[in-house]
């Protein structure tokens, strides 16, 4: 592992137990704008940059087109994190996950569904171009 997997490794398990401290305030239940505003002011506090509703650009044939796709949170300019106040989207997060990755040339992202009893069990990782370990 290289030192910017490493980084991006660290940057992450920082987002998880931030993640987790907002869950363990407010728990399931509420929708997924609470959760983001409480996110994001988590992370500020915790020291850590993030931009909310971060525009997804779309390229068609040499132009860039505004789609309506928004990245809920662009942390540290490097890592997507989408939330999920909902029942049963570990799959769509994925997809969505993944496309996202691909629109912005970044390697990683973080799905955060606070819709569960325990933070741990909504939590999906997905990878861009990455060794899937890191």
């Amino acid at each position: 592992m290289n030192l910017d997997q490493a980084e991006l490794n660290q940057l992450s398990q920082r987002v998880i137990a931030a993640c987790i401290e907002v869950h363990r305030e407010l728990g399931p239940g509420l929708l997924e704008s609470a959760y983001e505003l409480c996110l994001a002011r988590e992370l500020a506090l915790a020291g850590i940059p993030c931009r909310c509703q971060v525009p997804v650009p779309v390229f068609n044939k040499g132009e860039v087109l505004d789609a309506g796709y928004r990245i809920d949170l662009l942390v540290d300019e490097r890592l997507i994190v989408e939330l999920k106040a909902a029942k049963g989207v570990p799959s769509l997060v994925k997809a969505q996950l993944l496309t996202y990755l691909k629109l912005m040339k970044l390697p990683l992202g973080l799905g955060v569904n606070f819709n569960h009893v325990r933070l741990v069990d909504g939590l999906t990782r997905v990878v861009n171009g990455l060794p899937e370990g890191i």
